[in-house]
């Protein structure tokens, strides 16, 4: 271990690595630009190499630093979170907790209000908001630090999230024109699907586009796909019928359309929302509003 090298430093030169820029790293530390140089200097010295090319238009991590960076950033992140949840364990759970989502009645599910109450009545200091978040720029808004915590559609596979508990798991159905053969034949399966035109939601990521909506059936035919943007084009082209859309059940409580009739389809995999949040920045309160939710579900199911 290099001796006497402390946190400000390595929070400095992780600085200088992201922003690529000494102005921009000063300003994110609270430095002065010639002393984030000399922290800069200092830990090249003791290392023994150059972390940096400079010039006067550019600044490049050298190979040395990239090594130095990949290792460092995933340590200093572990560090900063258990420090930070180490003082809100002593300070007690409170503050706010900015709760995102995209279309809260579809991703929350029905208990999202119990949990919410449950929670506050737990922890009287702590105050959960709750945010409607578009689908595109939930995790670039959970990492800009705007927000604290996800209910996300799952699969999701970003490396950087804690995934926590499941908040609904539901059958799909079948959204589709009302006067089309299957919806008086009142049901449908996954290999329907071939026969028809399938709404694809452009903005929504191929990881968890292709679970909710497989490529194929199951006798290996194309599901044709019709690309849209936004959640209120879909029911207006179901309508005319120029498309369907494998949903989920809850979409058809809270989204009645003319025209459109929703029907059970089978052998596609049930769809399931959880709780999320960046594993660097794990919290006493977020981990109190995990475990608030798992017990309130955990109620409900032996209820029910």
């Amino acid at each position: 271990m290099i001796e006497g090298i402390e946190l400000r430093e390595i929070r400095t030169f992780l600085a200088v690595a992201d922003e690529l820029h000494f102005g921009r790293a000063a300003e994110r530390v609270g430095l002065t630009s010639s002393r984030v140089s000399q922290s800069i200097r200092s830990l090249e010295s003791r290392i023994g190499g150059a972390l940096f090319d400079r010039t006067s238009r550019r600044v490049a991590l050298t190979p040395l630093g990239r090594q130095l960076r990949d290792h460092l950033q995933p340590a200093h992140d572990a560090l900063a979170a258990a420090l930070t949840a180490a003082r809100e364990t002593a300070r007690g759970v409170a503050g706010t907790i900015h709760l995102g989502m995209f279309n809260p009645p579809i991703y929350a599910g029905p208990h999202i209000t119990r949990i919410v109450r449950t929670f506050e009545t737990r922890y009287p200091n702590c105050t959960v908001l709750l945010r409607d978040v578009p689908f595109e720029a939930q995790l670039d808004w959970l990492r800009s630090g705007a927000g604290d915590a996800l209910v996300i559609r799952l699969p999701n596979s970003a490396s950087d999230l804690t995934i926590g508990p499941t908040m609904t798991d539901e059958k799909r159905v079948l959204a589709i024109a009302a006067d089309h053969p299957l919806a008086g034949r009142g049901q449908a399966d996954a290999e329907d699907l071939g026969d028809l035109m399938m709404i694809d939601i452009a903005t929504v990521p191929r990881e968890l586009m292709n679970a909710f909506l497989p490529p194929l059936t199951p006798s290996g035919r194309p599901i044709p796909r019709l690309e849209v943007h936004r959640l209120t084009e879909i029911l207006p082209l179901i309508a005319l019928g120029a498309a369907a859309h494998a949903t989920v059940r809850s979409f058809a409580e809270h989204y009645r359309y003319p025209s459109v009739a929703y029907i059970p389809v089978t052998g596609l995999p049930r769809s399931r929302t959880a709780l999320a949040w960046l594993t660097r920045r794990t919290t006493a309160r977020i981990i109190a509003l995990a475990q608030t939710a798992e017990n309130v579900l955990a109620a409900v199911r032996k209820r029910d």
